[in-house]
């Protein structure tokens, strides 16, 4: 089994969710392109909970848009030499939302197809989320790209879930709660829906 967690915008909780989901269902963990270092690039963040990682196809020094963080290092990213990691099972992380761009040709959605992995969105669940994750879901939908469900960040909002379903055609698989203190016990504390459940058992066997 192997999925790709995006999200509807940056700093939307792709890089809790995908830890969490790595402690839950022993998964490796790989983000293909980090762009900045401090505190913690996202892999060392994982590498803190226990979580096997996978060294980065290319990790650039500021903080920004891949394209723009490769420039500023003169640095060129190539999305045909990103290969998937042969380690299963595995969760590779994007960068910020679907059509973050990657360098002057491609985006992130271009690299999902291009690694052909099914995916999951990560959305909050405050106001605003309604569009931004159903412009998600088409943008996917329109390249053929599975779309296993969506993973809402955030305090529970009954209504916005379902919209999203009912507009997007999509299954909401968790409702991810808010974090005081973010750390290995916290996460692990946080179980699975049956969703997610269902869906990895699904995968596994």
């Amino acid at each position: 089994m192997k999925i790709f967690v995006t999200g509807t915008d940056t700093d939307i909780g792709k890089t809790i969710i995908s830890s969490w989901l790595c402690l839950h269902f022993n998964c490796h963990y790989w983000k293909p392109i980090q762009s900045g270092s401090t505190p913690l690039t996202d892999k060392e963040f994982a590498q803190q909970l226990g979580i096997n990682t996978i060294q980065e196809y290319e990790r650039l020094t500021h903080p920004s848009s891949p394209h723009l963080a490769a420039r500023l290092d003169n640095k060129t990213l190539d999305i045909n030499k990103i290969q998937v990691p042969l380690l299963e099972p595995l969760i590779v992380e994007g960068a910020g939302g679907i059509l973050v761009p990657i360098n002057e040709r491609h985006t992130i959605l271009d690299l999902i197809q291009h690694l052909n992995l099914p995916v999951i969105v990560v959305a909050k669940s405050t106001l605003g989320t309604i569009n931004h994750t159903c412009l998600t879901l088409g943008a996917l939908t329109n390249r053929n790209i599975k779309i296993l469900g969506v993973i809402m960040n955030g305090d529970k909002n009954e209504e916005n879930k379902k919209a999203i379903e009912y507009y997007g055609k999509v299954r909401v698989l968790q409702e991810f709660p808010k974090i005081e203190k973010i750390n290995k016990s916290s996460l692990s504390a946080i179980k699975p829906s049956t969703a997610l459940l269902e869906l990895f058992t699904s995968k596994l066997n």
